[in-house]
């Protein structure tokens, strides 16, 4: 199983991620003990299965 860490703007927040969820401006990711957060005002960068990285940016307003 390819479990993802989760990258916001550069420092790793979360890791284990097996779910996520775009919902308009937010992310909602699970972990594998189903643990959930959910990251608003952001967009997704990139999303790299070798290097199990998810990583995502703040949106500006």
């Amino acid at each position: 199983m390819c479990e993802f860490n989760i990258i916001l703007d550069g420092q790793t927040v979360f890791s284990d991620v097996i779910y996520a969820k775009i919902n308009g401006c937010n992310v909602v990711v699970r972990n594998i003990i189903g643990e959930a957060r959910e990251y608003k005002n952001v967009k997704v960068i990139e999303v790299d299965v070798v290097t199990t990285r998810f990583v995502l940016e703040t949106i500006k307003v």
